[in-house]
């Protein structure tokens, strides 16, 4: 998501954040525009936070330099817990940030909830407004409007052995059914191994499946309400095609059903495994991995050769709290911390994507590493439905649970994919 960075073995993973938003709803809003004071900034901590503090730093040092009189004071809270702080600031605004970093999947709940200013006319009349990644700002809008500043993206790419597949005679696959194939002969060859490392918990591998061939996760109605779409015929047709790697040919489902996204990197990282689907975030992790530079990656095939599967677009945004009384400070802040200079200084500490696209191409210059993610992003991505509905369906574990009891053989295909339809209408309608 939304995102815990991961740059090291045993790092968490997580370039969706979402499931635990706020409940509670603030009808704070601000009626002062303070131009002096002290601005209240929260960011997520990190597992290895100096890189993130240095950037951080020098743009608070740059912010303050510009406005006299102002102070920028920043606190690093865990991702974990962002729950309970977020539901306390929308309910005690005295103690609230003036901006946050918040997870894209976040957005719409904390909408909901009365917590973010709309910074749709600051967004509209930002000279760098043009260059943000259409797709990625579409998930920063409710009804409309948009809460946050894009900050950076994160998308996932097929990540797959060199020397394993040089030793079998394999080339990379073009399309989802040769990734089956080349894991299926990975498998067979060398049964220490699994042959795609593709959790039944790892619900943002098996999306673009669904998306490749034609389905969607939900339907939006008028009135921006939402209905889940995972019954229909091509959303039924590509969770069986990604279901149909956790079989005893390529991923046993005893072994594979449970695994979310930072098992299956970890599977590929310790050698275990011929490909898996990991994002722009693992890329320095693998690196220091046994596995070293005996890997390669590709954009995620789609279902005909020479097409790349929509990825999920994950990732995290600067938002301003409603209740915020420096809202302009904390907007031109943000857009500093969101702007060309610092998110190319963001991308060199963390290696975190750029959401501008003239910076992207800086990026993929510089770092011919990041072509694959670069390549996923341009080919198009998809995100979840942006409704507060979405938290209940994530912290209800819907998708997994539905591609788990199709692994374990507890329903098919038809019967799993109507339950889960079902219950993600269930979690809409809260």
């Amino acid at each position: 998501m939304s995102r815990t960075t991961v740059f090291a073995a045993g790092a968490l993973v997580a370039l969706a954040l979402a499931g635990c938003a706020p409940t509670q709803v603030s009808n704070s809003n601000a009626q002062k525009d303070v131009q002096n004071g002290t601005l209240r900034v929260w960011l997520f901590s990190e597992v290895a936070q100096a890189p993130k503090e240095a950037v951080v730093q020098s743009a608070i040092q740059e912010f303050e330099r510009a406005h006299s009189g102002v102070k920028v004071e920043t606190q690093y809270i865990p991702v974990a817990t962002r729950a309970a702080r977020f539901t306390a600031a929308f309910n005690a605004p005295n103690s609230a940030p003036d901006v946050a970093e918040i997870g894209n999947t976040d957005l719409a709940t904390y909408v909901a909830n009365g917590g973010l200013a709309d910074l749709t006319g600051a967004i509209k009349g930002w000279d760098v407004a043009p260059n943000i990644d259409k797709s990625v700002l579409a998930a920063t809008q409710v009804r409309g409007a948009n809460y946050a500043i894009p900050w950076f993206v994160g998308v996932r790419a097929l990540y797959y052995r060199t020397d394993v597949f040089t030793e079998l005679g394999l080339k990379p696959p073009t399309t989802m059914a040769e990734i089956a194939q080349d894991a299926k002969a990975i498998r067979a060859a060398k049964p220490n191994m699994v042959g795609i490392a593709a959790g039944g918990a790892y619900q943002y591998a098996a999306m673009p499946y669904i998306w490749a061939n034609g389905g969607e996760l939900a339907k939006a109605s008028t009135g921006g309400s939402f209905t889940g779409a995972l019954d229909t015929p091509q959303a039924r047709k590509g969770v069986a095609a990604y279901t149909a790697l956790l079989s005893p040919e390529i991923c046993p489902v005893q072994t594979c059903a449970q695994w979310g996204g930072n098992d299956s990197v970890a599977q590929f990282s310790s050698g275990g495994a011929g490909m898996t689907f990991g994002g722009d975030f693992n890329l320095k992790g693998v690196q220091q991995s046994v596995v070293g530079k005996k890997f390669a990656v590709i954009p995620t095939p789609g279902v005909t050769a020479g097409t790349i599967a929509p990825a999920f677009a994950g990732g995290n945004d600067l938002a301003v709290f409603r209740s915020s009384q420096h809202k302009t400070l904390g907007t031109q802040f943000a857009q500093l911390l969101a702007g060309k200079k610092y998110q190319r200084k963001m991308f060199d500490a963390m290696g975190n994507l750029p959401t501008l696209t003239d910076v992207r191409t800086q990026v993929a210059t510089a770092a011919p590493q990041t072509k694959p993610f670069i390549d996923t992003l341009a080919a198009g991505t998809k995100f979840v439905p942006v409704t507060s509905g979405w938290s209940a369906i994530d912290s209800d574990a819907v998708i997994a649970n539905m591609l788990q009891a199709i692994a374990t053989g507890k329903a098919d295909v038809n019967a799993a994919t109507s339950t889960a339809t079902t219950k993600m209408n269930s979690d809409f309608a809260k």
